[in-house]
Protein backbone atom coordinates (compact mmCIF):
# COMPACT_ATOMS: atom_id res chain seq x y z
CA UNK A 1 0.00 0.00 0.00
CA UNK A 2 1.32 3.96 -1.03
CA UNK A 3 2.09 5.34 2.04
CA UNK A 4 0.22 9.13 1.70
CA UNK A 5 1.87 11.77 2.48
CA UNK A 6 -0.04 15.10 4.69
CA UNK A 7 1.22 18.04 5.83
CA UNK A 8 0.25 19.89 9.31
CA UNK A 9 0.53 23.16 8.91
CA UNK A 10 0.88 24.82 12.65
CA UNK A 11 2.23 28.22 14.09
CA UNK A 12 4.17 29.32 16.95
CA UNK A 13 1.13 32.00 17.89
CA UNK A 14 -0.05 30.89 21.07
CA UNK A 15 0.90 27.42 22.09
CA UNK A 16 -2.25 25.75 20.96
CA UNK A 17 -1.89 25.49 17.46
CA UNK A 18 1.40 23.05 17.40
CA UNK A 19 0.10 21.22 20.58
CA UNK A 20 -2.81 20.69 18.40
CA UNK A 21 -0.94 19.40 14.87
CA UNK A 22 1.23 17.60 17.47
CA UNK A 23 -1.18 15.85 19.67
CA UNK A 24 -2.83 14.65 16.14
CA UNK A 25 0.43 13.36 14.96
CA UNK A 26 0.86 11.22 18.31
CA UNK A 27 -2.84 9.73 17.82
CA UNK A 28 -2.10 9.08 14.05
CA UNK A 29 1.17 7.11 14.99
CA UNK A 30 -0.85 5.29 17.91
CA UNK A 31 -3.54 4.16 15.55
CA UNK A 32 -0.47 2.99 13.00
CA UNK A 33 -2.31 4.83 9.48
CA UNK A 34 -0.13 4.03 6.31
CA UNK A 35 0.24 8.27 6.55
CA UNK A 36 3.90 9.89 6.78
CA UNK A 37 3.07 13.14 8.40
CA UNK A 38 5.14 16.69 7.98
CA UNK A 39 4.85 19.31 10.61
CA UNK A 40 4.82 22.60 8.39
CA UNK A 41 5.94 26.06 10.16
CA UNK A 42 4.19 28.49 8.07
CA UNK A 43 6.56 31.09 10.12
CA UNK A 44 9.71 29.02 8.41
CA UNK A 45 8.06 29.02 4.85
CA UNK A 46 7.01 32.64 5.19
CA UNK A 47 10.85 34.16 6.49
CA UNK A 48 11.97 35.38 3.28
CA UNK A 49 9.17 37.71 3.08
CA UNK A 50 8.36 38.63 6.62
CA UNK A 51 9.08 42.36 6.84
CA UNK A 52 8.80 42.45 10.29
CA UNK A 53 11.65 39.83 10.73
CA UNK A 54 13.66 41.89 8.48
CA UNK A 55 13.00 44.84 9.98
CA UNK A 56 13.03 44.42 13.64
CA UNK A 57 14.39 41.21 14.01
CA UNK A 58 11.20 39.82 15.44
CA UNK A 59 9.00 37.07 13.61
CA UNK A 60 5.76 38.17 12.64
CA UNK A 61 4.43 35.32 15.09
CA UNK A 62 5.94 36.72 18.07
CA UNK A 63 3.98 39.79 18.32
CA UNK A 64 1.20 37.88 19.73
CA UNK A 65 3.14 36.37 21.87
CA UNK A 66 4.96 38.99 23.36
CA UNK A 67 1.36 40.85 23.79
CA UNK A 68 0.15 38.16 25.91
CA UNK A 69 3.19 38.23 27.92
CA UNK A 70 3.07 41.58 28.27
CA UNK A 71 -0.61 42.25 29.31
CA UNK A 72 -1.04 43.74 26.12
CA UNK A 73 -4.46 42.63 24.59
CA UNK A 74 -6.41 45.74 24.70
CA UNK A 75 -8.86 46.69 21.84
CA UNK A 76 -7.31 43.45 19.77
CA UNK A 77 -10.92 43.80 17.53
CA UNK A 78 -9.51 46.65 16.02
CA UNK A 79 -6.20 45.33 15.87
CA UNK A 80 -6.92 42.08 13.48
CA UNK A 81 -8.47 43.86 10.83
CA UNK A 82 -5.19 45.96 10.91
CA UNK A 83 -3.46 42.61 10.91
CA UNK A 84 -5.24 41.00 7.96
CA UNK A 85 -4.97 44.37 5.67
CA UNK A 86 -1.11 43.84 6.16
CA UNK A 87 -1.77 40.33 5.45
CA UNK A 88 -3.82 40.95 2.17
CA UNK A 89 -1.06 43.55 0.98
CA UNK A 90 2.09 40.52 0.87
CA UNK A 91 -1.10 37.34 -0.49
CA UNK A 92 0.86 37.27 -3.91
CA UNK A 93 4.11 36.91 -2.35
CA UNK A 94 2.89 34.65 0.25
CA UNK A 95 1.41 32.51 -2.44
CA UNK A 96 4.84 32.62 -4.60
CA UNK A 97 6.64 31.05 -1.64
CA UNK A 98 4.12 28.82 -0.56
CA UNK A 99 3.50 27.36 -4.43
CA UNK A 100 7.56 27.02 -4.44
CA UNK A 101 7.11 25.04 -0.93
CA UNK A 102 4.01 22.83 -2.19
CA UNK A 103 6.07 21.93 -5.11
CA UNK A 104 8.90 20.16 -3.47
CA UNK A 105 7.31 19.03 -0.60
CA UNK A 106 4.46 17.14 -2.60
CA UNK A 107 1.89 16.36 -0.29
CA UNK A 108 -1.57 14.14 -0.52
CA UNK A 109 -3.14 16.03 1.70
CA UNK A 110 -2.88 19.70 3.82
CA UNK A 111 -4.59 19.88 7.35
CA UNK A 112 -4.46 23.67 8.37
CA UNK A 113 -4.54 24.59 11.88
CA UNK A 114 -4.25 28.14 11.93
CA UNK A 115 -6.17 30.96 11.23
CA UNK A 116 -5.53 33.77 8.35
CA UNK A 117 -3.54 32.48 5.60
CA UNK A 118 -5.43 29.47 4.50
CA UNK A 119 -6.33 31.51 1.19
CA UNK A 120 -2.92 32.04 0.04
CA UNK A 121 -1.64 28.22 0.87
CA UNK A 122 -5.13 26.66 -0.82
CA UNK A 123 -4.48 29.32 -3.67
CA UNK A 124 -0.84 28.00 -4.04
CA UNK A 125 -1.42 24.01 -3.34
CA UNK A 126 -4.10 24.54 -6.67
CA UNK A 127 -1.28 25.93 -8.69
CA UNK A 128 1.58 23.09 -7.36
CA UNK A 129 -0.42 20.50 -7.60
CA UNK A 130 -4.28 21.22 -8.66
CA UNK A 131 -6.82 18.53 -6.70
CA UNK A 132 -5.58 17.86 -3.80
CA UNK A 133 -7.46 18.15 -0.68
CA UNK A 134 -7.39 20.74 1.55
CA UNK A 135 -8.49 20.96 5.35
CA UNK A 136 -9.58 24.00 7.45
CA UNK A 137 -9.46 22.17 11.37
CA UNK A 138 -10.39 24.94 13.66
CA UNK A 139 -8.56 24.68 17.35
CA UNK A 140 -10.53 27.37 18.11
CA UNK A 141 -14.39 27.08 19.30
CA UNK A 142 -15.68 29.28 16.88
CA UNK A 143 -14.28 31.66 14.13
CA UNK A 144 -13.88 35.17 14.04
CA UNK A 145 -14.91 36.33 10.64
CA UNK A 146 -14.33 37.48 8.08
CA UNK A 147 -11.03 36.20 7.31
CA UNK A 148 -10.17 34.76 9.86
CA UNK A 149 -10.36 31.07 9.79
CA UNK A 150 -13.21 29.70 7.58
CA UNK A 151 -12.73 31.19 4.01
CA UNK A 152 -15.06 30.93 1.08
CA UNK A 153 -12.66 27.97 -0.81
CA UNK A 154 -12.71 24.66 -1.98
CA UNK A 155 -11.75 22.87 1.66
CA UNK A 156 -13.24 20.57 3.96
CA UNK A 157 -13.71 22.52 7.62
CA UNK A 158 -13.22 20.43 11.21
CA UNK A 159 -15.55 22.45 13.75
CA UNK A 160 -15.54 21.40 17.36
CA UNK A 161 -18.86 23.30 18.34
CA UNK A 162 -21.81 23.89 16.50
CA UNK A 163 -21.50 27.78 15.97
CA UNK A 164 -18.42 27.01 13.98
CA UNK A 165 -21.05 24.81 11.82
CA UNK A 166 -23.29 27.66 11.85
CA UNK A 167 -20.34 29.62 10.84
CA UNK A 168 -19.00 27.49 8.05
CA UNK A 169 -22.52 27.32 6.78
CA UNK A 170 -22.87 31.25 6.65
CA UNK A 171 -20.00 31.22 4.77
CA UNK A 172 -21.98 29.20 2.04
CA UNK A 173 -19.65 25.97 2.13
CA UNK A 174 -21.68 22.62 1.24
CA UNK A 175 -23.29 20.53 3.73
CA UNK A 176 -20.94 17.89 2.74
CA UNK A 177 -17.84 19.97 3.22
CA UNK A 178 -18.82 20.46 7.31
CA UNK A 179 -17.65 17.87 9.50
CA UNK A 180 -18.65 18.31 13.15
CA UNK A 181 -16.38 16.72 15.94
CA UNK A 182 -16.81 16.71 19.82
CA UNK A 183 -14.50 19.32 20.57
CA UNK A 184 -11.28 20.81 20.43
CA UNK A 185 -8.14 18.47 20.11
CA UNK A 186 -6.25 17.53 23.57
CA UNK A 187 -3.32 15.46 23.72
CA UNK A 188 -3.65 11.85 24.43
CA UNK A 189 -2.33 12.65 28.21
CA UNK A 190 -5.80 14.35 29.16
CA UNK A 191 -7.04 10.78 28.35
CA UNK A 192 -5.17 8.89 30.60
CA UNK A 193 -5.91 8.00 34.26
CA UNK A 194 -3.75 8.73 36.53
CA UNK A 195 -3.20 6.58 40.35
CA UNK A 196 -1.42 9.07 42.25
CA UNK A 197 -1.66 9.87 46.23
CA UNK A 198 -3.46 13.13 45.51
CA UNK A 199 -2.66 14.56 49.36
CA UNK A 200 0.63 13.50 49.20
CA UNK A 201 1.25 15.17 45.65
CA UNK A 202 -0.30 18.22 46.87
CA UNK A 203 2.08 18.59 49.92
CA UNK A 204 4.86 18.15 48.08
CA UNK A 205 3.97 21.14 46.60
CA UNK A 206 3.75 22.68 50.17
CA UNK A 207 -0.27 22.54 49.48
CA UNK A 208 -2.61 21.34 52.28
CA UNK A 209 -4.39 18.53 51.28
CA UNK A 210 -7.87 19.42 51.99
CA UNK A 211 -8.08 23.31 51.17
CA UNK A 212 -9.77 24.10 47.63
CA UNK A 213 -6.86 24.22 45.28
CA UNK A 214 -7.38 26.97 42.07
CA UNK A 215 -4.68 26.70 39.49
CA UNK A 216 -4.13 29.67 37.97
CA UNK A 217 -3.35 29.30 34.22
CA UNK A 218 -2.91 31.89 30.99
CA UNK A 219 -1.38 29.72 28.28
CA UNK A 220 2.10 28.62 27.56
CA UNK A 221 2.84 32.65 27.64
CA UNK A 222 1.49 33.55 31.08
CA UNK A 223 -0.08 37.34 32.04
CA UNK A 224 0.99 39.74 34.53
CA UNK A 225 -3.18 39.44 35.18
CA UNK A 226 -1.71 36.39 37.03
CA UNK A 227 -0.06 38.86 39.43
CA UNK A 228 -3.18 40.69 40.26
CA UNK A 229 -5.39 37.37 40.94
CA UNK A 230 -2.59 36.20 43.44
CA UNK A 231 -2.98 39.59 45.31
CA UNK A 232 -6.78 39.76 45.51
CA UNK A 233 -6.90 35.97 46.97
CA UNK A 234 -3.75 36.22 49.01
CA UNK A 235 -6.16 36.83 52.11
CA UNK A 236 -6.16 34.23 55.17
CA UNK A 237 -9.53 34.25 54.95
CA UNK A 238 -9.83 33.42 50.88
CA UNK A 239 -10.24 29.60 52.17
CA UNK A 240 -8.68 28.54 48.98
CA UNK A 241 -4.74 27.70 47.69
CA UNK A 242 -3.30 28.36 44.15
CA UNK A 243 -1.69 26.62 41.68
CA UNK A 244 0.26 29.42 39.28
CA UNK A 245 1.12 28.12 36.06
CA UNK A 246 3.40 31.18 34.31
CA UNK A 247 4.66 29.35 31.77
CA UNK A 248 7.36 31.66 29.81
CA UNK A 249 6.72 34.72 31.76
CA UNK A 250 9.54 34.60 33.84
CA UNK A 251 8.35 38.15 35.17
CA UNK A 252 5.32 37.08 36.42
CA UNK A 253 6.53 34.11 38.13
CA UNK A 254 9.29 35.85 39.94
CA UNK A 255 6.77 38.77 40.88
CA UNK A 256 4.72 35.47 42.70
CA UNK A 257 7.57 34.33 44.06
CA UNK A 258 8.46 36.98 45.58
CA UNK A 259 5.10 38.09 47.03
CA UNK A 260 4.75 37.22 50.81
CA UNK A 261 1.98 35.03 50.75
CA UNK A 262 -0.62 34.57 53.49
CA UNK A 263 -2.02 31.27 51.40
CA UNK A 264 -0.23 28.38 50.29
CA UNK A 265 1.01 29.60 46.36
CA UNK A 266 2.48 27.12 44.36
CA UNK A 267 4.48 28.66 41.30
CA UNK A 268 5.02 26.99 38.44
CA UNK A 269 6.97 28.35 34.84
CA UNK A 270 6.55 26.04 31.78
CA UNK A 271 5.59 22.73 32.78
CA UNK A 272 4.51 19.50 30.07
CA UNK A 273 2.35 18.41 33.36
CA UNK A 274 -1.17 20.71 33.37
CA UNK A 275 -2.59 16.69 33.41
CA UNK A 276 -1.29 16.09 36.47
CA UNK A 277 -1.85 19.69 38.07
CA UNK A 278 -5.17 19.62 37.44
CA UNK A 279 -5.82 16.71 38.72
CA UNK A 280 -4.50 18.25 41.67
CA UNK A 281 -7.10 20.86 41.70
CA UNK A 282 -10.70 21.70 42.19
CA UNK A 283 -11.16 24.99 40.24
CA UNK A 284 -9.65 26.52 37.07
CA UNK A 285 -8.78 30.40 36.92
CA UNK A 286 -7.53 31.90 33.68
CA UNK A 287 -7.63 33.42 30.23
CA UNK A 288 -10.77 31.73 28.19
CA UNK A 289 -7.95 29.96 25.77
CA UNK A 290 -9.68 27.09 23.97
CA UNK A 291 -7.67 24.49 24.61
CA UNK A 292 -6.80 25.24 28.32
CA UNK A 293 -10.91 25.88 28.86
CA UNK A 294 -11.47 22.39 26.59
CA UNK A 295 -8.59 20.68 29.18
CA UNK A 296 -9.44 22.17 32.56
CA UNK A 297 -13.15 20.50 31.88
CA UNK A 298 -12.06 17.18 30.81
CA UNK A 299 -10.50 17.16 33.89
CA UNK A 300 -14.13 17.84 35.49
CA UNK A 301 -12.84 21.97 37.13
CA UNK A 302 -15.26 24.52 36.68
CA UNK A 303 -13.67 27.48 35.29
CA UNK A 304 -13.77 31.17 36.43
CA UNK A 305 -12.93 33.50 33.00
CA UNK A 306 -12.87 37.36 32.29
CA UNK A 307 -14.78 39.38 29.54
CA UNK A 308 -13.86 42.94 29.00
CA UNK A 309 -12.12 45.02 26.51
CA UNK A 310 -8.73 43.10 27.31
CA UNK A 311 -10.31 39.88 25.88
CA UNK A 312 -9.06 38.61 23.36
CA UNK A 313 -11.54 39.26 19.90
CA UNK A 314 -11.10 35.29 19.13
CA UNK A 315 -11.92 34.25 22.26
CA UNK A 316 -14.98 36.68 23.52
CA UNK A 317 -17.55 33.76 22.30
CA UNK A 318 -15.82 31.00 24.33
CA UNK A 319 -16.94 32.93 27.76
CA UNK A 320 -20.55 32.75 26.12
CA UNK A 321 -19.50 29.23 25.70
CA UNK A 322 -18.79 28.56 29.31
CA UNK A 323 -21.96 30.32 30.39
CA UNK A 324 -24.45 28.35 27.48
CA UNK A 325 -22.98 25.17 29.25
CA UNK A 326 -22.71 26.19 32.79
CA UNK A 327 -19.23 24.97 33.28
CA UNK A 328 -18.56 28.09 35.19
CA UNK A 329 -18.69 32.14 35.90
CA UNK A 330 -17.57 34.66 34.01
CA UNK A 331 -16.67 38.49 35.53
CA UNK A 332 -15.66 41.75 34.34
CA UNK A 333 -12.64 42.21 36.16
CA UNK A 334 -10.03 39.84 37.86
CA UNK A 335 -9.42 42.09 40.31
CA UNK A 336 -12.27 43.24 41.75
CA UNK A 337 -14.69 40.15 41.25
CA UNK A 338 -12.32 36.74 41.60
CA UNK A 339 -12.87 36.66 45.59
CA UNK A 340 -16.87 36.90 45.39
CA UNK A 341 -16.72 34.16 41.98
CA UNK A 342 -14.64 31.69 44.12
CA UNK A 343 -17.10 32.19 47.29
CA UNK A 344 -19.70 31.78 44.76
CA UNK A 345 -18.35 28.72 42.93
CA UNK A 346 -17.21 26.52 46.18
CA UNK A 347 -20.30 27.16 47.93
CA UNK A 348 -21.91 23.72 48.30
CA UNK A 349 -25.15 24.26 46.78
CA UNK A 350 -23.43 25.44 43.83
CA UNK A 351 -19.69 23.48 43.06
CA UNK A 352 -21.12 20.00 42.44
CA UNK A 353 -23.70 21.49 39.66
CA UNK A 354 -20.99 23.32 38.11
CA UNK A 355 -18.22 20.42 38.27
CA UNK A 356 -21.13 17.87 36.31
CA UNK A 357 -21.46 20.50 34.10
CA UNK A 358 -18.00 21.03 32.78
CA UNK A 359 -17.87 17.05 33.10
CA UNK A 360 -20.60 16.58 31.13
CA UNK A 361 -19.07 16.68 27.73
CA UNK A 362 -17.26 13.89 26.41
CA UNK A 363 -14.83 15.20 23.90
CA UNK A 364 -12.76 12.91 22.26
CA UNK A 365 -11.97 14.92 18.68
CA UNK A 366 -8.06 13.81 18.58
CA UNK A 367 -9.32 10.41 18.00
CA UNK A 368 -12.48 11.24 15.49
CA UNK A 369 -10.37 13.37 13.00
CA UNK A 370 -8.18 10.83 11.46
CA UNK A 371 -11.11 9.07 10.70
CA UNK A 372 -12.50 11.77 9.68
CA UNK A 373 -9.28 12.65 7.44
CA UNK A 374 -9.51 8.95 6.06
CA UNK A 375 -12.79 9.51 4.73
CA UNK A 376 -11.09 12.20 3.02
CA UNK A 377 -8.66 10.29 1.05
CA UNK A 378 -11.99 7.88 0.52
CA UNK A 379 -14.02 10.27 -0.97
CA UNK A 380 -11.38 12.22 -3.01
CA UNK A 381 -9.61 8.97 -4.92
CA UNK A 382 -12.39 6.27 -4.43
CA UNK A 383 -10.79 4.20 -1.97
CA UNK A 384 -11.93 2.36 1.26
CA UNK A 385 -10.86 4.51 4.09
CA UNK A 386 -8.15 2.93 5.92
CA UNK A 387 -9.29 1.83 9.79
CA UNK A 388 -7.46 2.20 12.76
CA UNK A 389 -5.09 -0.84 12.92
CA UNK A 390 -4.03 -0.20 17.24
CA UNK A 391 -4.35 -3.40 18.93
CA UNK A 392 -7.63 -2.42 20.50
CA UNK A 393 -9.27 -2.27 16.76
CA UNK A 394 -10.44 1.19 18.23
CA UNK A 395 -10.42 4.84 17.24
CA UNK A 396 -11.18 6.55 20.62
CA UNK A 397 -8.55 6.73 23.91
CA UNK A 398 -8.05 3.32 25.46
Amino acid sequence: MTRRKISLVYIESGGGHRAAAAALSEVIGQQERPWDLRMVSIQDVLNPIDFILKYTGIPFQEVYNIMLRRGWTLGTARLIPVMHALIRASHQSQVKVLEAFWRSHRPDLVVSLIPHYNRAMKEALDQAWPGTPYVTLLTDIADYPPHFWIESIDQWVICGSRRAVEQAREIGLPESRIVKVSGMIMNPRFYAPLDIDRSAERARRGLKPDVPVGLVLFGGEGSPEMVRIARALNRADSGVQLILVCGKNEAAAAELRAMEKRIPMFVEGFTREIPLLMELSDFFIGKPGPGSLSEAMAKKLPVIVQRNAWTMAHELYNTEWIEELGAGIVIENFTREISGAVRTLLAPENYARYRDRAGAARNVAVYEIPEVLSGIFAETDGSQPSPACDSAGAISPR
